[in-house]
């Protein structure tokens, strides 16, 4: 938390909107692991007469500002869904571009990824991308494999049911003596990782999305009607305010809650 006051203490005035949300945001209750779908990339453009590869590359300035957020803010993980198992039903071109894309940002980011201390990884069925974008992403993974601060996670070529398939397959594999909800996370992409306390989704789509299915059973979910190219740094530190308003129940009920007596009392009949 402090390395973004000070960044945007540095940054003057212009900031001060955004440090006065930063200052409101209580250090000791971020979420340990944020999940995003950045959708609306295809509509920006639309908005605008532009073809919809112009709404992805106006929506690597957002995944730039939104790492480099979750990073100075010490989040433990940031998973941004950026291509799913269903995408490649969407036009060649379109695919080609993202390709590109992904290589552009990857190159000029890892500077800053080893700077903050970002830890790289992609989770999805990447044995299925092309090889030039596996090398690609291989080389990022090696390059900060070392670090320890936030782990970054992209998902792509990414679905939750296609996780959970793989998990399941890894499990009869291994022949475990018990199957348990553990013996599966344990073989899900982001093993090892907390599950995500926050999930955000751009666009106004009140959906998942076949989005890490089985981690976020008790996210919280923040939907904004903000398209992805528009997310900014306030937008995300607005979510996390939100969040934090939040009472989290994991199914149960608090003890100090007026229902508790009332739901034993009943239990109880």
């Amino acid at each position: 938390m402090k390395a973004l006051l000070d960044a945007l203490a540095a940054e003057g005035p212009r900031a001060e909107a955004d440090a006065a949300l930063a200052r409101a945001i209580d250090a000791a209750r971020l979420p340990a692991h944020i999940a995003v779908i950045m959708d609306g990339n295809g509509r920006w453009a639309r908005r605008r007469g532009m073809p919809r590869v112009a709404g992805h590359k106006a929506g690597i300035g957002p995944v730039r500002s939104t790492v480099e957020t979750g990073a100075r803010l010490g989040l433990r993980a940031l998973t941004l869904y950026a291509f799913s198992v269903e995408n490649w039903k969407r036009p060649r071109s379109e695919i080609a571009t993202l390709w590109t894309l992904l290589r552009i940002y990857l190159r000029a980011e890892l500077e800053e990824m080893q700077r903050h201390d970002i830890r790289f990884t992609a989770i999805g069925r990447l044995n299925e991308l092309p090889a030039h974008v596996r090398r690609e992403l291989d080389a990022v993974i090696e390059s900060t494999a070392g670090n320890r601060g936030m782990r970054l996670n992209l998902a792509i070529n990414y679905g939750g049911r296609a996780e959970i398939v793989d998990a399941v397959k890894a499990l009869i594999k291994d022949a475990p003596g018990e199957i348990d909800e553990a013996a599966i996370s344990a073989r899900l992409y982001t093993a090892g990782m907390p599950d995500p306390d926050l999930l955000i989704r751009t666009s106004g789509e009140m959906r998942v999305s076949n989005f890490l299915l089985w981690q976020i059973a008790y996210a919280e979910l923040y939907v904004t009607e903000t398209l992805w190219p528009d997310f900014t740094r306030a937008e995300l530190l607005r979510a996390i305010l939100d969040f934090q308003k939040r009472q989290r129940r994991f199914g149960g009920v608090p003890a100090s809650s007026d229902e508790a007596p009332v739901e034993a009392a009943v239990l109880a009949r």
